[in-house]
């Protein structure tokens, strides 16, 4: 076998996402034969020193607290961004303009408007782009989305989700900082619809197509907490609670809830898909199974049947271990960076990809509109 070509790169961000990301760049060329092998060059942060730290456990060559100044290097081909949302932008532009691939965190932008001057940038400069919309490529999720489009479900009427957690519920817990971001409407954008609702939305769109208007619901629990970075008491922004109802493009109704005040609930993703033929269900607490009843079963045998996704015919599994053993969490970013690597080699562009990423964008920016007003909105999501 000839020697890999290297894709040296600059990670931006040390937190949680960037653990994730780094680990799938260590373990994908272990299990996935692919021309490309991922290099650790350099993790860019704010603070040196835990910069430091993260560059040393989990192997990058170098650290920078600047992020121009990583994209400047020329020893770096592709910027991955596991910053705050309100950094998504600039860093994906200066890194397109500059030549370099761009992987991006989900969700794309805070709004429309800047996920769309992301794209054109994008678009402009030809560089290849992802966004980490990570649930796609659990194999039971895969499964799911080859058995929808080899029309085993028929016509679809209903498509139903939820993403449920319980981490901020106490009054106590303060809003903006490093550790708390996602709780200031500044950097984030939005709550539970750019955080979990956007996963359910992606999926969503991802097995069953567009959706084309919404009707939502948005509540913000506590009304005031106090600000990590200005020390004051200050209105909270971001929504707690959404619930929308939802037309999809092939005619089909969709229902989505998500929250972070549902006690006992740290991550609590399900699905379910209803046919013509049959139905589809999926649970992240049991990832590595899919759900499936089929009408056309005899009648005394017909029931759902629980898919234990582990057989090397299953999506992926024939890259990892013998029926029966199942993969985690962790593994839906390996499966990401190797389906990047290996589109390097073929020249296709990996889904998501921003302009993929925007059209989720068009629907979390519709249901947060509903929210406010409690009318219908269309997305202008056509695909």
């Amino acid at each position: 076998m000839s020697a890999q070509k290297e894709l040296r790169i600059g990670l931006v961000g040390y937190g949680f996402m960037g653990r994730t990301h780094s680990n799938g760049y260590k373990r994908a060329n272990d299990f996935f034969p692919l021309e490309h092998r991922p290099v650790l060059k350099a993790v860019c942060g704010r603070t040196a020193e835990k910069a430091q730290a993260f560059a040393d456990q989990w192997g990058y060559e170098s650290i920078e607290t600047d992020w121009q100044k990583l994209i400047e290097r020329d020893d770096i081909d592709a910027i991955d961004i596991c910053t705050p949302n309100d950094s998504h932008a600039p860093i994906a532009i200066a890194a397109a303009k500059a030549g370099k691939m761009v992987l991006c965190e989900k969700p794309l932008a805070r709004t429309v408007a800047e996920a769309q001057t992301m794209v054109d940038v994008i678009e402009e400069t030809g560089v290849k782009n992802t966004v980490w919309y990570n649930y796609r490529r659990v194999p039971a999720v895969t499964l799911a989305k080859n058995l929808i489009d080899q029309g085993l479900l028929g016509r679809i009427f209903h498509y139903r989700a939820n993403f449920l957690q319980d981490w901020t519920i106490s009054e106590d817990l303060p809003q903006g900082g490093e550790a708390l971001w996602r709780l200031d409407a500044n950097a984030a954008g939005s709550g539970v619809t750019g955080d979990l609702l956007a996963h359910c939305i992606d999926t969503a769109m991802w097995l069953n197509g567009g959706i084309s208007r919404v009707s939502a619901r948005t509540e913000t629990f506590v009304k005031e907490r106090m600000h990590n970075l200005t020390g004051k008491v200050e209105p909270v922004g971001i929504d707690d609670a959404c619930l929308f109802m939802c037309d999809f493009n092939n005619g089909s109704l969709g229902l989505f809830e998500s929250t972070r005040y549902a006690r006992g609930h740290k991550a609590l993703y399900t699905f379910e898909i209803n046919g013509e033929h049959g139905s589809l269900a999926w649970d992240l607490h049991d990832l590595h199974r899919l759900s499936y009843f089929s009408h056309k079963d005899e009648g005394h045998l017909r029931g759902w049947r629980s898919i234990h996704v582990t057989d090397g015919d299953h999506p992926y599994m024939d890259k990892w271990w013998v029926p029966g053993l199942q993969i985690g969490y962790e593994h839906t970013f390996v499966h990401q960076v190797a389906d990047f690597l290996k589109d390097l080699e073929t020249g296709e562009s990996t889904q998501p990809d921003f302009r993929n990423a925007l059209e989720t964008q068009r629907v979390c920016e519709a249901v947060l509109n509903s929210g406010k007003d409690g009318a219908w909105h269309n997305t202008g999501v056509e695909s």
